[in-house]
């Protein structure tokens, strides 16, 4: 489908009424976890165009202009609010971050395996071992506290096993940096899967970062205190990734590009007949704030890079399958892998005075303090082995003992 070609409703008919706003919301035991992620996903994305109408807004001096903004913000606010709705009353903080999680792997999985871009593609891959071990931290803690399993939000969809440490993550902030990728409208699924995957690293961090300090115990907190920080620096380097050489508007029209391409593969995915109905609604609604940001590009700006866009269908939509197998791999063959800085470099070939040991010796001086090790070292002290949901056994062999947590691979040669 090519979104340019499709007739849109008017902008002003997106509005909606306080009944269109929410919807009933899904039975956390019995959605469907593609479901449950495809709903997340809309959620980050919804989230990051809201936030970039603010931005665009204050750096703009025309006012009429920043009207025209105002009104697709205040539109891409009512959808978030409408897919925030679905989210149930009874769906803890703890089982929402495990989602995230989930979602952070089968993304970075999918996309992954579709980049053409080795450079994008390594990224994505890098990243996925480290929301893997989050994965698996997290789902410690559920059990730890309520001896709740993983396994009845994520389903056998993924599987729950160490990735690279959260405590080798900890790396000093120039390390998250990356060079800039040039924006190319022929290859379109690279830009639209760093806008994805920075959508939801956002999302993800933010919500970390105000709701993890309402968990109800010390230890959580902490554990989300940590997490938070790894998606800080995963964020930092997908924005990186960026072309700064892109305008507002420029910007604006793949922001809502993005959304419209995603709404439109969900809707193409879904099995949920209620949910899939809402992703037809979204789709209507973007088309719209897609048209109405290309008639402002050709208003204010003569030429355009990414008016090629305008003859193109989208790529085969986004659909979420089993990765698992490809997961394992990767952790075999990236599991030593550490950022450094515009690159990558195996633990190994790390000189000795590089900024990740002062990082880490400033941060992680006391191992006992670092939560994401301290909730593995309580759960195997508690249950005697640590929770895990395998389809096969870590091929790691450091990460397959189950009654020790390794503090070392991938944070000391």
């Amino acid at each position: 489908m090519n979104p340019f070609e499709q007739k849109p409703i008017l902008i002003e008919d997106c509005i909606m009424d306080w009944a269109s706003l929410y919807k009933s919301s899904y039975n956390k035991q019995d959605i469907d976890p593609y479901t449950r992620l495809r709903i997340l996903m809309i959620n980050a994305i919804e989230t990051k165009t809201a936030a970039f109408s603010h931005a665009f807004n204050k750096s703009c001096y025309d006012n009429d202009l920043r009207r025209e903004i105002a009104l697709i913000g205040a539109l891409e606010q009512q959808q978030q609010s409408l897919v925030n709705s679905l989210k149930p009353i009874d769906e803890t903080i703890l089982e929402t971050s495990i989602s995230f999680e989930h979602l952070e792997i089968e993304l970075l999985a999918v996309l992954s395996q579709e980049e053409k871009d080795s450079y994008v593609r390594q990224a994505l891959r890098f990243t996925l071992l480290e929301d893997l071990d989050h994965l698996y931290r997290f789902a410690n803690l559920l059990d730890f506290d309520s001896e709740t399993p993983a396994q009845s939000i994520v389903g056998s969809t993924v599987d729950i096993t160490p990735g690279r440490s959260s405590i080798a993550c900890h790396r000093h902030p120039f390390d998250s940096i990356k060079n800039q990728v040039s924006f190319n409208a022929q290859d379109i699924k690279t830009s639209l899967n760093i806008l994805i995957v920075t959508a939801l690293k956002h999302k993800a961090m933010s919500f970390y970062m105000h709701s993890g300090n309402y968990y109800y115990n010390d230890l959580g907190r902490k554990l989300f205190l940590e997490i938070c920080m790894i998606e800080r620096q995963h964020l930092s380097l997908f924005n990186s990734l960026w072309d700064s050489n892109l305008t507002w508007l420029q910007n604006l029209l793949l922001q809502e590009y993005t959304e419209c391409y995603l709404y439109y593969s969900f809707y193409e995915c879904e099995s949920d007949a209620e949910i899939k109905s809402i992703w037809e609604f979204g789709l209507q609604q973007e088309l719209s704030h897609l048209h109405k940001a290309a008639e402002l590009l050709s208003k204010y700006e003569k030429e355009s890079k990414v008016e090629a866009l305008r003859n193109m269908s989208f790529p085969a939509p986004l659909n979420f399958t089993d990765n698992r197998d490809f997961v394992k791999q990767v952790l075999k063959e990236e599991i030593l892998l550490t950022s450094n800085k515009e690159g990558y470099i195996s633990i190994n070939n790390l000189p000795q005075n590089h900024e990740f040991y002062f990082y880490q010796n400033r941060i992680n001086h006391n191992i006992d303090n670092v939560a994401s090790h301290k909730i593995i070292a309580q759960h195997q002290q508690k249950f005697n082995i640590d929770y895990r949901a395998e389809l096969k056994e870590n091929p790691i062999l450091e990460l397959s003992d189950r009654t020790t947590d390794n503090t070392s691979i991938a944070r000391i040669k």
